[in-house]
């Protein structure tokens, strides 16, 4: 079963985001819960209250819904971060000029699995939407090598010298 939790925005950059997020990949969830203990980033408490969330999820449909799940046997299948609406902003800058800069937002999403008994994670989804983005066409194979002129010589012009001050 897996089991899901979503942020909607967080002020992080999504790459800041995805640091934290590829310690916690793969990982059994008392594990990735103390990884983001003891790690010395900004977003590591967000995504351990993201991760209790999913975790809290898991706990909700084995004792409500009836659903049998065993939380010692949880990992975090997916943890993703991916980019947000922008904020695009503007600085003052000297002489009347303006810096422009943008504030990046990230939207982090934490899925929790369980594993089998063999190790490998069970097939039924509990409320999780996907939508593929495979298509059915096959794509145009890439050529490996540039393709050489078939003339020897280039015919591009020499560069002209500067003559100086006129």
């Amino acid at each position: 079963m897996e089991f899901r939790a979503q942020a909607r925005f967080m002020r992080v950059s999504p790459q800041k985001a995805r640091l934290v997020l590829d310690l916690i990949k793969g990982r059994r969830v008392e594990d990735a819960l103390n990884t983001l203990i003891f790690t010395k980033k900004r977003v590591a408490a967000t995504v351990e209250k993201l991760l209790r969330s999913a975790l809290e999820n898991a706990n909700y449909l084995s004792s409500e819904k009836g659903i049998d799940v065993d939380v010692d046997k949880l990992y975090v299948k997916r943890a993703v971060a991916n980019d947000g609406p922008r904020m695009k902003r503007i600085r003052p800058a000297p002489m009347g000029r303006a810096y422009h800069y943008v504030r990046r937002i990230s939207h982090i999403e934490i899925e929790l699995a369980e594993r089998g008994k063999n190790g490998e994670s069970l097939a039924n989804v509990v409320g999780a939407e996907r939508v593929s983005g495979t298509s059915s066409g096959a794509s145009k194979p890439r050529a490996k090598g540039k393709a050489k002129a078939a003339g020897g010589k280039s015919k591009t012009k020499p560069a002209k010298k500067f003559s100086g001050a006129r």
